[in-house]
């Protein structure tokens, strides 16, 4: 029997918390759970190879504060550890997910402006967006194989710290 990329057993799962970037050198599960945060998952169609960021906010607005909790830092440095590990632009994509506004929590939209930086960003790298899952009012539980590019989202009501591995109490 042959065996094929998406044969290879995943090694790694590995739960994002925000303001975290991660690469998946092996076949890896990144799973994250997002309110008005937004996941960019990048993915090299020729590698199979793929990374997520996690992000809170839209922009740091001083250079010294441009950490992973910003979209324009998270989504650059994403880009920059694939091309710094051998991807070429041309062969990324990338899926947006998360982005989601509660009005019972915050009175601005931080969802829709992780968005837009985001689509902006990418649109200005020429990376193609291939799936969005984005806005509304439900949290979203996401799970990211790096290995086939296959994205997992399960919509909630509540978010609840002890969704995930490790599991925690309120489960």
């Amino acid at each position: 029997m042959m065996s094929t990329e998406s044969d290879k057993p995943v090694t790694v799962n590995y739960f994002l918390e925000p303001g975290y970037i991660f690469l998946a050198t092996k076949p890896a599960i990144i799973s994250g759970v997002l309110g008005s945060c937004v996941s960019v998952c990048l993915y090299d169609r020729k590698r199979k190879i793929g990374g997520m960021n996690h992000f809170q906010l839209p922009y740091a607005r001083e250079k010294g504060l441009a950490t992973a909790i910003y979209g324009n830092a998270a989504i650059v440095m994403l880009i920059r550890m694939m091309t710094s590990d051998g991807s070429k632009i041309k062969h990324l994509e990338a899926q947006i997910l998360g982005g989601a506004y509660n009005p019972g929590i915050s009175q601005k939209n931080i969802g829709q402006e992780n968005i837009k930086v985001a689509r902006r960003i990418l649109a200005e790298k020429r990376i193609s967006v291939v799936s969005e899952d984005v806005g509304g009012e439900k949290g979203r539980k996401i799970v990211f194989n790096t290995n086939t590019n296959e994205v997992a989202v399960i919509k909630v009501d509540r978010l609840r710290k002890g969704d995930w591995y490790p599991y925690e109490s309120d489960r």
